[in-house]
């Protein structure tokens, strides 16, 4: 086996488009309706800045149109993702259906499940959470503890589920559990479910960072009755589903653009005063941030042919999230800063969320560790 990265091109046509992102991008600026910042495709909640998105035809892009999408490439997706997140815009309401639930519920759904969700995930009038990781769990999803029990006419949902962000504030998630008990195949007996967060026992408990923001929670599931028609899919094809998910979920921009705002605040400080020091360390980072854009975007031509590089995603997301936190701390050293959480100063103001949000960027999505034995298992190393 091998992983395969073949050099991608984005097409011509897309700059076009890449400039009108970047016009949006100047007029939200200059209307003051949002900061930029670092790790907003996290951290960044904005309902309103996501609709605005949605009229621009930004968001389901690469859907049918029978579902309200736009039938656009994934690398026109790709050049939108990007702009956004250089501009450290917030678009973390979005992000999840958008990126990941969408493209399950293409792929796996129902029509009637298609016809209710992807229309209004496309109109920005609905939007998900993702509930895999489970408490003592981390990012050994085979391990899974939340169960869903066969009751007449649709199933008895029961467990926990961690780090669900924005679960307190959006529509819907994507429950990841067993439906059959565990056996010698972790991964067989396992499915997903697509459940309203409203529901009569739900319970969704904050889980701040260090800054005191509150994204992540738990989601306790208790005794929470679903109809057959919220099963996704077919009944023990759960791990399956969860893998062609994933290759979404860490291959794209995110994983190394997370605190790219921070180098743009570094080079408007400097100016024309950079030292040949300072010059050479922001030469290497850019060289690298080159690199990483180049095995993303192969990894995007690959989803828009309909293949699943699973691996491939999780070697950029391994990189990349190394990436954006070694990148800070070059920052840090190249010149005299005072990190400050709100501060007035841009830069000193990124960084400070940087650091605050860098503990996790090796974590979500699978951590490093996890990723290195699914590139070492496609290599046949393991």
């Amino acid at each position: 086996m091998s992983v395969r990265l073949n050099p991608a091109v984005l097409p011509a046509a897309t700059e076009t488009l890449r400039q009108q992102v970047r016009d949006f991008v100047s007029a939200e600026l200059a209307a003051k309706r949002f900061l930029p910042g670092c790790d907003k495709w996290l951290g960044g909640f904005d309902l309103e800045f996501s609709k605005r998105l949605a009229v621009n035809g930004w968001l389901g892009m690469t859907w049918p149109k029978q579902y309200g999408g736009h039938e656009r490439s994934a690398l026109d997706r790709y050049v939108v993702t990007e702009e956004l997140l250089a501009a450290g815009a917030p678009v973390a309401a979005h992000w999840v259906g958008d990126r990941q639930s969408g493209p399950s519920l293409l792929r796996y759904g129902t029509e009637q499940q298609k016809q209710k969700y992807l229309p209004a995930m496309a109109s920005g009038e609905h939007y998900f959470a993702i509930g895999m990781s489970e408490p003592g769990s981390g990012s050994d999803l085979a391990s899974a503890r939340t169960k869903a029990d066969k009751i007449e006419g649709g199933w008895l949902l029961n467990g926990r589920k961690i780090w669900c962000s924005s679960a307190h504030r959006v529509d819907s998630f994507i429950l990841f559990c067993r439906t059959q008990p565990l056996s010698d195949d972790r991964h067989a007996g396992l499915s997903q479910f697509l459940v309203d967060l409203k529901s009569p026992g739900i319970t969704i408990r904050p889980i701040h960072l260090l800054s005191g923001e509150h994204h992540f929670n738990e989601v306790i599931i208790d005794n929470v009755e679903v109809g057959d028609d919220c099963l996704l899919g077919k009944e023990g094809d759960g791990w399956a589903q969860v893998t062609s998910e994933l290759a979404f979920e860490r291959s794209g921009p995110e994983r190394f653009l997370s605190t790219f705002p921070a180098l743009v605040a570094l080079l408007k400080r400097l100016g024309q005063d950079a030292d040949r020091g300072q010059q050479l360390v922001i030469g290497r980072m850019v060289a690298q941030l080159r690199a990483l854009r180049g095995m993303s975007v192969s990894v995007a031509a690959a989803l828009d042919r309909g293949e699943a590089p699973n691996v491939e995603a999780a070697l950029v997301k391994d990189l990349g999230t190394r990436f954006e936190g070694d990148m800070v701390e070059q920052i840090r050293l190249l010149l005299e800063t005072q990190p400050e959480y709100g501060s007035d100063d841009e830069l000193d103001r990124l960084l400070a969320e940087s650091f605050l949000h860098m503990p996790g960027f090796t974590l979500r999505g699978g951590t490093n560790e996890i990723l290195r034995g699914v590139v070492a298992r496609g290599l046949g190393l393991r």
